[in-house]
């Protein structure tokens, strides 16, 4: 018997790995996180399992079910959004189970930065303008950012940010990244991106909350900020330089 925490993509069903899906195809228990999770996801689940969703379960009573499949010798398909080592709380769930002695593998999924970079056709790090991304979130209702990792921080680099779980916190983004990357650049916050009512807000930190707010927007989105996102003019990479050379070029 084995766990399979499985990352079940941004949101489109057709974004899981093969290896996710054929999990999901054979698993006779399913545990997935309803409220992210496509319906058309679990429905690849084989006839006669049990389907969990773990949206208003707690911690114990995810490991309950997990407890209760490992003594009947079934494979349970954890199925998480996104890709489960972002915000995906498998650190906690797996602790309870090298506690318990149960085994557990992962299997990675598409990211929501991913997604949402896909979506807007364009490429996170430039040449010239940033060759970093950093993946963060804020903090409101859950649990407090470690000592140096607040916006005003990371914010020096100049690095392209995605911000998760803070939409709701957009106004302290605003004003924490305003001093450090000017009111005039980009912003972009993506909406359930992949999903059928999928929605690109754009604009800039000066208007971006103002945009956000008239849409109505609260939940399940990513904050993306960054001059990548202007379409700014940027050098060509040497990767592809007739004048570089490496192991695969003469």
């Amino acid at each position: 018997m084995t766990v399979h925490f499985i990352g079940a993509g941004p949101g489109a069903p057709d974004l899981i790995t093969v290896r996710g899906l054929a999990l999901i195809r054979r698993c006779p228990v399913i545990l997935y996180a309803g409220s992210l999770v496509p319906a058309e996801v679990v429905a690849e689940a084989p006839a006669g399992a049990r389907v969990v969703d773990t949206a208003p379960l707690t911690l114990d009573q995810i490991v309950a079910e997990i407890e209760a499949a490992h003594r009947a010798g079934h494979d349970v398909a954890r199925v998480h959004s996104g890709d489960p080592s972002l915000y995906g709380a498998i650190a906690e769930q797996m602790r309870r189970l090298d506690a318990l002695g149960i085994p557990y593998d992962v299997t990675p999924g598409v990211p929501s930065f991913a997604a949402a970079a896909a979506a807007l056709a364009t490429e996170l790090t430039l040449p010239d303008i940033s060759q970093t991304v950093i993946l963060t979130r804020t903090a409101v209702r859950s649990s407090a950012m470690p000592a140096g990792e607040d916006l005003a921080s990371l914010g020096r680099s100049g690095a392209t940010l995605a911000i998760h779980l803070s939409v709701s916190n957009l106004a302290h983004v605003v004003a924490e990244l305003t001093p450090l990357y000017g009111a005039d650049c980009p912003a972009v916050v993506a909406v359930r991106v992949s999903w059928p009512d999928q929605m690109l807000i754009r604009g800039t930190l000066a208007d971006i909350r103002d945009k956000v707010k008239a849409a109505g927007i609260t939940r399940t989105a990513l904050i993306l900020v960054g001059r990548t996102l202007s379409g700014a003019e940027f050098s060509d990479s040497r990767l592809y330089a007739a004048d570089h050379t490496h192991l695969l070029r003469k």
